[in-house]
């Protein structure tokens, strides 16, 4: 596995991203190499006080750049008017087939815009969905999209059902993944344009184990595997169950210490293992499925933990052959005319 990683996206770059970089070194073999891409400077500086062997800092290569997108950036001017930035450098490399995967923690949106223009999208995808894992007590459900498209059309909800149901078997083991559209009812008749002409191609769709239309709450009641939504509704549930999650646990400890202290150690090794399950750095980062390569995006708070785990991922995205799935599912699946959709781009 080849890993372009943006030394200079994220809040925390570029000291996190580094660091992550380093505690992923355990995660690393002979055939592996991480490319720093950023200031060859600042990079050759950390490099050096770190605490790796020689043998480890084989593993990485720096791969000098001199501009930087930054967060407010407008995703598709900053690729254009950028490019030595370390996402357009990074996404050039996976494009000339030098790294298999990209991951940043820097702006989400350019990191799409970089991917489409320059990996390009899968054979037969129409639009890329950026998927992430959601941890529940009846096991890990896959929602897709939660930001790479705010608005779709019901064919690229499709799809996102089709690439989602490859990721949740080949990353999760789900055999035949049920999926659920996301809208404000169970019943055919509820929801927007969008949503009823998507629940059309979706349940006439033999590639798509389709349950139906969804409401949020059966999201983490073990009614389905996959759960499908345009990438604006898709980006606000993200931020609400991590927040709901952050704030559930610090609510639960704080009344354990105002009103029963003395079992408060009892307790915090147990929650410590809940929230560790729940804690969205352990996902590393959120794959942009339908683009021709890997790419990870991480939530721009990562810390070195999350890049760690980013790596992690990436060498399972590479080894398990998700995109090889995506472009013979949709290969198989019912063809669209896109134009004659009522929804718009």
């Amino acid at each position: 596995m080849r890993a372009a990683v943006d030394v200079m996206g994220g809040d925390k770059a570029p000291a996190a991203i580094l660091q992550g970089c380093w505690e992923a070194a355990p995660l690393l073999n002979a055939e592996d190499t991480v490319y720093l891409v950023g200031c060859a400077e600042t990079i050759g500086k950390a490099l050096a006080e770190s605490n790796l062997t020689s043998q480890q800092k084989e593993r990485y290569q720096t791969i000098a750049t001199t501009q930087v997108i930054e967060m407010d950036d407008s995703p598709v001017d900053a690729i254009r008017s950028k490019p030595r930035s370390s996402i357009s450098v990074m996404c050039d490399l996976v494009k000339k087939g030098e790294a298999d995967v990209a991951i940043s923690a820097g702006n989400t949106g350019a990191c799409v815009a970089a991917a489409q223009l320059k990996m390009r999208l899968l054979s037969g995808v129409s639009r890329p969905g950026i998927a992430v894992i959601l941890p529940t007590f009846h096991g890990p459900v896959v929602i897709c999209d939660v930001g790479a498209n705010p608005e779709p059309k019901p064919k690229h909800l499709e799809q996102y059902a089709i690439m989602a149901g490859a990721y949740a078997s080949a990353i999760c083991g789900t055999d035949n993944p049920r999926v659920g559209l996301l809208s404000i009812g169970e019943e055919d008749a509820k929801g927007n344009s969008l949503t009823k002409e998507a629940r059309k191609l979706m349940r006439d769709e033999p590639q798509i184990n389709f349950i139906g239309n969804i409401e949020g709450r059966d999201i983490f009641k073990g009614a389905v595997d996959v759960v499908v939504c345009d990438g604006f509704v898709g980006n606000i549930i993200l931020k609400f169950t991590e927040g709901i999650a952050e704030g559930m646990f610090q609510t639960i400890l704080a009344e354990l210490q105002e009103f029963a202290p003395e079992l408060l150690d009892q307790f915090k090794p147990v929650m410590k293992k809940i929230y560790h399950k729940h804690d969205w750095q352990e996902y590393g980062g959120a794959p942009l499925l339908g683009v021709g390569g890997y790419c990870l995006i991480c939530h721009g708070r990562s810390d070195s933990r999350a890049i760690k785990n980013a790596i992690r991922v990436g060498k399972q995205l590479v080894k398990s052959g998700v995109n090889e799935k995506i472009i013979e599912k949709v290969a198989e699946s019912i063809p669209v005319n896109e134009d004659s959709q009522s929804a718009t781009a």
